[in-house]
C-alpha cells in the first residue's frame, strides 16, 4: 500500500492539473470503491473549482470551491493518470513539471472515475483491486472527522520533535516499531519508511519504546537522531518519486525509484550497508509485518 512518499509523489504531480481548474465534467463508472461513492458524487462536484489541494497522513484532500473536501485514499493499487489538452500549446511538453501523458499499462477497464477540467485535462483515476475510496466531507467537519480526528503529527512538519516522542513514548511497553506506525502517534508512517529510519537512526526494531524518553521524560539522544533519520529518509524517498512495490506509480505512470537505495528493506541476507559493520540484515516478523533490520548496529 502507497506511504506517505508516494501519496506526496502523486499530490504533487496532481496539483499543477487541479489547483485553481473547475471540473466540467466528471464520469463514475461504478457505484463503489472500498465504500459507496456519496450520494449525488457527481452532481456536488461539477462546476465546481479546486482550491487547493494537500495531504494529511496518506489521504489526498483536494478543498472544493462549495465548501466542501474531496477526500481520496489510494488504497493498494489506485493511481491517477494525467492527460492534458490535446492543443498544439502542449505538443513535446510531457516531460515538463506537472504534465503528464505517460501511459501505465493499467487495464482501462479498471478506470473508475475521470475528472476533466474546463482546460480540457483528464485526470483518471485507475483502481483494479478497488481498495481505495473517495469521500466530500464539509470542511468544517474535516477535523472531527473519524478519517482525521485522532492521526497524530505530520512527520514532515515542525511538531514531530525529539520532545513530542519522549512525551508519547513515555511507559510504552510497545516495541519501537509499533510505536512509529502507530497513527495515532505519527501519521503516514508505513512499514517501510520505519525499517529504513529506524536504520538510519541506529536503533533495533525491537527495542522498547520508552527508551526515547528519561525517567523524566526528557528526550534521550536515542530521539534526538530518531527525528531526523525520519525526516531524512522521506525527503530522500519523495526526492526519488517514491517506492514501486507491485501496483505503484506516479501520476505521470513512471516508477518511484526509492526502492533501489533501500538499505535493509527486502534485504534479507544481505552485508549491511553501514561503513564498518559487518553484520548482515536479518528479517523478523512483528504484528504480522515483516521486519528489516541488522541486528550488528542498530541497537
Amino acid at each position: 500500500m502507497p506511504e506517505l512518499p508516494e501519496v506526496e509523489t502523486v499530490r504533487r504531480g496532481l496539483e499543477p492539473v487541479l489547483v485553481g481548474a473547475t471540473l466540467a465534467r466528471v464520469v463514475q463508472r461504478r457505484p463503489n470503491l472500498r465504500f459507496p461513492f456519496p450520494k449525488g458524487f457527481v452532481h456536488q462536484l461539477k462546476g465546481q473549482r479546486i482550491d487547493a489541494l494537500h495531504r494529511r497522513a496518506k489521504y489526498l484532500v483536494a478543498e472544493i470551491s462549495n465548501g466542501q473536501s474531496l477526500v481520496m485514499h489510494l488504497g493498494m493499487s489506485g493511481r491517477f493518470t494525467i492527460t492534458p489538452p490535446a492543443t498544439a500549446a502542449n505538443l513535446g511538453s510531457k516531460n515538463k513539471p506537472g504534465v503528464f501523458t505517460h501511459d501505465t499499462g493499467a487495464d482501462p477497464k479498471h478506470d473508475h472515475v475521470v475528472f476533466e477540467t474546463t482546460a480540457g485535462a483528464l485526470v483518471t483515476y485507475n483502481d483494479p483491486r478497488r481498495f481505495g475510496f473517495m469521500l466530500l466531507i464539509p470542511d468544517a467537519e474535516c477535523a472531527t472527522h473519524k478519517l482525521f480526528a485522532n492521526l497524530g503529527v505530520e512527520p514532515l512538519g515542525n511538531q514531530l520533535t525529539a520532545a513530542y516522542l519522549a512525551e508519547r513514548a513515555t511507559g510504552k511497553k510497545v516495541d519501537l516499531k509499533a510505536f512509529l506506525m502507530d497513527q495515532r502517534i505519527v501519521a503516514g508512517l508505513g512499514n517501510i519508511y520505519v525499517a529504513e529510519a529506524l536504520y538510519r537512526a541506529g536503533l533495533s526494531p525491537s527495542r522498547s519504546a520508552a527508551t526515547l524518553a528519561t525517567k523524566t521524560g526528557k528526550p534521550t539522544p536515542r530521539a534526538e537522531n530518531l527525528v531526523p533519520a525520519i525526516r531524512n529518509v522521506l525527503d530522500d524517498a519523495i526526492a526519488a518519486g517514491g517506492s514501486s512495490l507491485r501496483d505503484y506509480r506516479q501520476a505521470d505512470g513512471a516508477l518511484g525509484y526509492f526502492q533501489h537505495t533501500f538499505a535493509v528493506y527486502g534485504k534479507e541476507g544481505e552485508p549491511c550497508q553501514r561503513h564498518g559493520c559487518s553484520g548482515n540484515v536479518k528479517k523478523i516478523v512483528q504484528a504480522g509485518r515483516s521486519t528489516f533490520y541488522c541486528s550488528k548496529c542498530q541497537r
